[in-house]
């Protein structure tokens, strides 16, 4: 499948101070000694084959072992309001020549994606959440297919509160593996 730009609706985003800052972080080669994607990824249930949805992609820590987890037959959707981190992905997945992203600039809670077309969702290291995670759920909930999976890692505040919010969201809690809270879609 052709790499496809979904460019689209963008929201208030981050200063490009900030997203720099971030970049720095996500790009050294450090990182993933300490905060392995891969084992992250499969934590949150990524397979071979699935259609993935990455909430808040930033510079790409997570999009290009998401692609080689899910393979040629999968695809991986990166979504983030920031226009610099959508420019990262692409230099990344092009340096790369990965085949199987596709990136859209928007806000998580309206990708623009038809319904019931992604096997799971991840939403990874955000701490703030454009639009408020009650509307990117909402999002997720409708693109979802019946069963699929909502991966989120906690990074903050009350788990019993993320819980009750995802589950109202029209999801079941369906366990944890480390940090990655998993929940399946209400058929």
């Amino acid at each position: 499948m052709t790499n496809k730009n979904f460019a689209g609706r963008s929201d208030r985003h981050m200063s490009n101070f900030s997203f720099r800052m971030i970049s720095l972080m996500h790009d050294n080669p450090l990182l993933p000694i300490f905060r392995n994607p891969y084992k992250l990824l499969r934590a949150a249930g990524l397979k071979p084959g699935q259609k993935v949805l990455e909430v808040g992609c930033g510079p790409g820590f997570f999009t290009i072992p998401a692609a080689k987890i899910v393979g040629e037959e999968g695809f991986v959707y990166a979504v983030d309001v920031h226009p610099l981190a959508i420019e990262r992905v692409k230099e990344k997945i092009e340096k790369e020549g990965i085949k199987n992203v596709g990136y859209i600039l928007a806000n998580a809670s309206d990708t623009g994606l038809p319904d019931r077309s992604i096997d799971l969702a991840f939403i990874f290291g955000l701490r703030y959440i454009a639009g408020g995670l009650g509307n990117v759920i909402a999002e997720i909930q409708r693109i979802l297919k019946p069963g699929g999976v909502l991966s989120f890692e906690k990074t903050k505040g009350s788990e019993k509160k993320l819980i009750e919010e995802v589950e109202r969201g029209g999801f079941i809690y369906s366990g944890r593996q480390a940090r990655i809270f998993l929940f399946t879609k209400k058929k």
